[in-house]
């Protein structure tokens, strides 16, 4: 017992609660994976929002579980910041969030993401590819994502909730523009350029494994090794994706490998951008209620 203040250690009081930037989550699947590895250190009430990157336990400060979450969470692949609350309550970095040469990387990395998002839709109209459309989109949402924890450092929670806002209805928008024009190619059949194809998702590929490079010298310092490597890996596997899909249009001389691709690429990416505009839409009624 706190004579002092009459709390017992481990007991949180109603409005209390631990705050964390997570470093590398940036779709639903990794908040699922953080949420297991809380709740496999005994936290049964995580809240975990995909739009700020910030997950909030329900304990006190000094609740013993926290290191064992800390590790649960490092081990999943993740990196976990420390937040403070300011005078607002809004939760602020306990202490600089990102060195001078992580900052130039990350910028590196929207650079890329961005960039090479943007060549990959363009290789998409001109090769007829759904998938590569659908691709090209990971590659903007990474990009963007990245772009708002860079911008976003020391924002207030109502504001990096507002960005996150438009981020997701923006990548929404996308993602339904390419489900739409994957429907209409259903009936248009026109052909694919496999070749071309192949080549923009090959390049692809090599983009992912340089944006993972830039970052692994600062594995040390802000952002978690496992994680870049799991951003990079996630990004592969969607890649690998179209690059088959490519083989197989040219195998079977059909356009269908392409339509299936992009519907399972451009699905997935949907889902996530309806997750972060739920989680932001959350995260600005509670930066409302603060004001």
């Amino acid at each position: 017992m706190d004579y002092l203040s009459g709390k017992q250690p481990g007991i949180v009081a109603l409005d209390q609660a631990v705050k964390y930037r997570v470093t590398g989550m940036d779709c639903p699947s990794c908040a699922a994976k953080i949420e297991k590895a809380v709740r496999s250190a005994g936290v049964e009430t995580p809240t975990i929002s995909t739009a700020t990157q910030i997950l909030t336990l329900q304990v006190a400060l000094d609740d013993r579980r926290l290191s064992d979450v800390e590790h649960a969470v490092t081990d999943a692949g993740y990196h976990l910041e420390r937040l403070l609350p300011d005078a607002s309550g809004d939760p602020r970095e306990a202490r600089p969030h990102l060195s001078a040469g992580y900052r130039r990387a990350l910028w590196i990395v929207v650079a890329l993401n961005v960039g090479y998002g943007i060549i990959e839709m363009i290789g998409g109209f001109l090769a007829g590819s759904q998938a590569l459309k659908a691709d090209a989109l990971d590659f903007l949402g990474d990009g963007l994502i990245t772009l708002l924890g860079v911008l976003a450092i020391g924002w207030s929670l109502l504001w990096r909730a507002r960005s996150a806002l438009i981020q997701g209805l923006f990548l929404g928008a996308l993602g339904l523009g390419v489900i739409a024009n994957t429907v209409w190619r259903l009936f248009a059949q026109q052909q694919v350029e496999a070749e071309l194809m192949g080549m923009v998702a090959l390049v692809a590929l090599a983009v992912n494994v340089a944006a993972a490079m830039v970052l692994v010298p600062h594995r040390a310092g802000d952002a978690n090794v496992r994680a870049v490597w799991l951003f990079s890996r996630n990004d592969a596997i969607g890649n690998a994706a179209v690059v088959a899909a490519a083989v197989l249009v040219a195998l079977t001389g059909t356009s269908w490998p392409d339509l299936i691709v992009a519907f399972a690429i451009a699905a997935l990416f949907l889902h996530s951008s309806l997750v972060i505009v739920r989680d932001a839409l959350k995260d600005i009624a509670l930066g409302r209620s603060r004001d």
